[in-house]
């Protein structure tokens, strides 16, 4: 079927006198064609003037349109400069012939009409600024360019901003570029020169474009979104541009930039531009503040207009007026500068791609999108029928019953259709957007509130950091209300508005975090959750309010992914990243928001202790199988590759067990076989002892240093052989020799909670095996008990319980249970790693009872639960006075008791229960130990 037999709702005739005109126009027209003409220019004059000077092409394009337009794009880089600007402005009427008449008829739909006209666009600039950057590298006025570098614009680049650089351009849309030149091509001696001779191709190269001749014109060109136009010229430099967005860039430049495209010249160094304002358009954090700074471009663009809150359709302007285009692109476009830092799959041009990605990743509700999406759809095509009328730069709905009768006869509707249809679509968009940009908020604290909270500790937010600019009070004046309404539903309201305080003090900046709240008002229930419960926690937030990103993300709630799914999500996060220390950041805030995910679920019940222990220890594994082969690759920038086998890091203590808390440190040892290779090979080599020692160091940096997002972890690495005697990295040989044949029985015993958790796979399973023969070997029993009890002695002398909630230290507590399940461990050649597989193992071997272990077991369980929830509720020992109601209440329920004197009892009874059972396991030994026998 062809082209033309496809366009079957062209709309019928509206002049009375279109007979007449076609056989005026194309006597030749016959048939299909006479009646698409028939429809086409019958209420469209722009069409009919287009017909009258293309009729003869139009004739054949019509049989063979996609052939047809290739030959028109494939002559114009063949045009001589001077016959280029006709050709230009002819091949623009056929493509915007042919265009229109396929979206009349239906041929093709919105995005491929906008993408159609969009691609002429770029064709037409890369073509014109190519021909005028000819003219001056053959006028010998761009110093070392030769007619090569005309493939490349020499250096020279057209963005393509707006709808250009989004491929959705209508039919009389102005062309926004940004022009840009690669300064790196030249000598800083030249540079002046060819900036010169740039400036003047670029205003060559628009005037062709531009310039309104008797062939018409191709593109009005707007070069006004160039960094501060009024005082830089039409082509300036890469490095001069980045530096401005870099120190002056404004939101709305960020918000164009999400449609930026090299469009024409210099393509990849276009690209390149673009990638290095990455940063400044997405932001690392959820960006909210960007929905003020969205709306109040809007209401700038309505007082400029004249858009009030009364209309009608008739003269209504679709595009900036209420419920327009602009407000669907603001919507959409101000949720992807929100959370497109931290989801790439939010970096989208086109407005309807977009929306769907948002929906996707559950941005906004897929209804939403669907409605929004369906009436942009509509609204554009009304865009283009009332530009099709008179190829007016216009998008306002004609007022005239004539101008009216023509845009709903290309429409195929009824007038009446047409003003119900758009009053329909403005006043949804409206209102689904709408609440998005202004939210109706009371910023009036009720007088109940007022005389229920200390008026003095409300007065003074006002002093801190975080208020110090008007907008960010504003904003949280906004908030206050609703803030102090939940406080006032804590279990201490005065508990919880100090602790409140204590977070705002602690905030260095307020606008983002409060506009945060602003729009997410659900978070304002986490947060009085937690200033009521855990002011530790409220004093971490304090310093890492970023970490509530996470909880807008969409899956804060979800299940727990594994410590498979998140090693690929920080590994694939920090591939993102080409700075090292940038990734190392980003490994900290990634980090940052899982371990905040676990203490809230904590927090909030949905998570038991236990669980909670196994998911802390899954996110530190992931992040040093995450982090680590990015340490090995900046160290190998320097020193070259691994030598040898490599490298794997072994977790001991807590890790290798799996179970941390929420202040852990990681116990590490890092084993290294340099499989008989001396020296490394890079530009600095290194001995391959001192290269893995290094390394070793480089990956404890990489952990432990303080960078713009704080800390990752704590590290010990007094485990490794010889404790702090001993290399930092030790070689496979070494660490079985030593292990075979001069371990301590201490040492032993950690070798009972050790894992390999990073680093080379077959040099992990090696170490593994090694670890499970060498503890399948027969122990002399009496030799292990005696130490364990001289051990257990040592411990009691140095340390001393910090008072009753002491879970860790003393008798019957965590340590003590510790050390005696990795006693029944080793006495079985048992290789499992959790205490209670461990303490199992020992009633297998008769070491203990069932009623022994149990005991040990519950007592763990409970030292357990109490050292999770005081490290969540408190950075210092475990005071119930000083927790509040909120973290006495939260203890007692994580406890299974009913209040924190239940607490109290059950914590005693059991310690002093596991203190027996220790003291008839190992209290023999330990006396004649310390009888000195």
């Amino acid at each position: 079927m062809s082209f033309s037999s496809k366009i079957t709702r062209l709309p019928r005739a509206f002049s009375p006198d279109i007979a007449q005109e076609i056989e005026t126009l194309a006597p030749f027209a016959k048939g299909e064609t006479r009646e698409l003409l028939e429809g086409a220019i019958g209420s469209s004059p722009y069409l009919h003037a287009l017909v009258a000077k293309e009729a003869e092409w139009l004739e054949g394009a019509l049989e063979t349109p996609e052939s047809s337009l290739d030959a028109l794009y494939a002559a114009l880089p063949t045009q001589d400069t001077k016959a280029l600007p006709d050709a230009l402005r002819q091949a623009k009427r056929r493509v915007a012939l042919l265009t229109a008449l396929a979206d009349l008829g239906g041929v093709w739909p919105l995005l491929t009409v906008t993408q159609a006209l969009s691609d002429f666009a770029d064709l037409a600039s890369d073509v014109a600024v190519k021909a005028m950057i000819s003219q001056e590298i053959q006028r010998g006025k761009l110093p070392g360019a030769t007619e090569d570098d005309v493939a490349s614009a020499a250096g020279l680049v057209c963005l393509a901003m707006g709808k250009m650089g989004a491929g959705e351009l209508n039919y009389s849309s102005d062309i926004d570029l940004i022009c840009l030149f690669d300064e790196t091509r030249y000598d800083r001696d030249d540079y002046l020169t060819a900036r010169s001779a740039l400036v003047r191709a670029t205003r060559k190269a628009m005037a062709m474009l531009s310039d309104l001749t008797g062939e018409g014109y191709v593109f009005r060109t707007d070069l006004r979104l160039r960094p501060d136009p009024a005082v830089t010229p039409v082509c300036l430099s890469m490095e001069a541009a980045e530096r401005y967005y870099e120190s002056l860039g404004r939101t709305w430049e960020r918000a164009a930039y999400i449609k930026a495209r090299p469009a024409a010249g210099d393509i990849a160094a276009g690209q390149k531009f673009l990638d290095t304002l990455t940063p400044f358009v997405w932001r690392k954090h959820l960006d909210f503040a960007a929905i003020q700074d969205a709306h109040d471009m809007r209401l700038r663009i309505r007082e400029h207009k004249g858009f009030g809150r009364h209309w009608e359709p008739e003269g209504h302007n679709i595009k900036l007026g209420r419920g327009g285009i602009r407000e669907i692109e603001f919507f959409t476009q101000t949720r992807q500068l929100i959370a497109g830092g931290r989801d790439p799959s939010l970096r989208l041009r086109g407005t309807l791609p977009a929306l769907a990605a948002l929906a996707d990743r559950d941005w906004i509700p897929r209804d939403v999108a669907e409605r929004l999406s369906d009436h942009y759809v509509a609204h554009r095509d009304l865009e283009h029928r009332i530009q099709m009328v008179h190829d007016a730069q216009t998008h306002d709905i004609p007022r005239t019953e004539e101008g009216l009768a023509r845009v709903a006869c290309l429409l195929g509707i009824s007038v009446d259709a047409l003003k119900a249809d758009v009053k329909q679509r403005v006043e949804e968009v409206h209102t689904l957007t709408e609440g998005f940009f202004a939210p109706d908020a009371s910023s009036v604290v009720p007088d109940a509130q007022k005389d229920r909270f200390d008026p003095a500790i409300i007065a003074r937010w006002r002093s801190y950091p975080a208020f110090r600019t008007e907008r960010a009070a504003a904003i949280f004046e906004r908030l206050k209300p609703e803030l102090l309404s939940r406080l006032d539903r804590a279990a201490k309201p005065d508990e919880a508005l100090v602790s409140l305080d204590g977070f705002l003090e602690g905030l260095p900046a307020g606008v983002q975090l409060f506009s945060l709240f602003d729009s997410n008002p659900q978070l304002l229930d986490l947060l009085s959750d937690i200033v009521g419960t855990a002011p530790a926690l409220a004093r971490y937030l304090s310093r890492n309010a970023s970490v509530f990103d996470a909880v807008i993300g969409g899956a804060f709630f979800a299940d727990w992914p594994g410590a498979t799914a998140l090693t690929k999500e920080v590994s694939d996060q920090l591939a993102r990243e080409d700075d090292y220390e940038r990734k190392l950041d980003t490994a900290r805030r990634w980090t940052k928001e899982w371990h905040f995910r676990i203490g809230v679920h904590h927090l909030r019940g949905l998570v038991s202790a236990e669980t909670a222990g196994k998911q802390y220890a899954d996110l530190a594994s992931a992040v040093l199988r995450g982090i680590w082969p990015e340490v090995t690759a900046k160290f190998a920038e320097k020193h070259g590759p691994q030598p040898g086998r490599g490298a794997m890091i072994l977790g001991m203590g807590s890790l290798g067990a799996g179970r941390l808390h929420a202040t852990s440190d990681l116990d590490l040892i890092a084993i290294y076989d340099a499989d008989g290779v001396d020296y490394s090979e890079g530009r600095k080599p290194l001995a391959a002892r001192t290269y893995y020692a290094r390394l070793t160091q480089a990956l404890v940096t990489a952990l432990t240093a303080p960078m713009s997002e704080g800390r990752l972890y704590e590290v010990d690495m007094r485990l490794r052989p010889s404790g702090t005697q001993g290399p930092v990295a030790t070689s496979v040989q070494s660490f079985k020799s030593y292990q075979q044949e001069q371990a301590w029985t201490w040492e032993h015993l950690a070798l009972t909670r050790a894992r390999p958790v990073a680093g080379n796979p077959d040099i992990q399973q090696e170490i593994e095996d090694f670890r499970i023969d060498l503890l399948a070997r027969p122990s002399d029993a009496h030799a292990v008990k005696s130490d364990v009890a001289d051990m257990r002695a040592r411990i009691a002398e140095a340390k001393s319980p910090a008072g009753l909630y002491d879970a860790k230290i003393g008798a019957g507590r965590l340590q003590d249970i510790e050390l005696t399940a990795q006693t029944a461990a080793l006495l079985a050649g048992s290789p499992d790693r959790t205490v209670a597989t461990a303490l199992n193992a020992g009633v297998a071997i008769g070491w203990l009872d069932a009623a022994e272990c149990a005991a040990l077991t519950e007592a763990y369980d409970v030292c357990w639960r109490i050292q999770t929830a005081g490290k969540l509720l408190s950075e210092k020992p475990l005071d119930p006075d000083a927790i509040g109601a909120g973290g006495r209440s939260f203890l007692a329920r994580e406890m299974g008791c009913d209040d924190i004197t239940s607490v109290e009892n059950l914590l005693s009874r059991s310690t002093s229960g596991a203190a027996e059972v220790i003291e008839t396991l190992l209290g023999a030994h330990e006396r004649k130990a310390n009888d000195g026998g």
